[in-house]
């Protein structure tokens, strides 16, 4: 392999794993936001027996 040929691999590399760290950054955002919603959820399910009953008059 000649010199011209490792530099090049080693820039190529080099925004291969750019990429990938963006990726991943992207994503822990997306689970972040998708943990923080069902912690929201699970707040909101403290009383499971709401909405269950309905009252009706007649």
């Amino acid at each position: 392999m000649t010199i011209a040929g490792l530099s090049t691999n080693i820039s190529t590399s080099g925004i291969t794993n750019d990429i990938q760290i963006a990726m991943l950054k992207k994503n822990l955002d997306t689970v972040e936001t998708a943990g923080a919603d069902i912690a929201k959820m699970m707040e909101a399910s403290v009383t499971p027996e709401l909405g269950q009953n309905i009252d009706l008059r007649i």
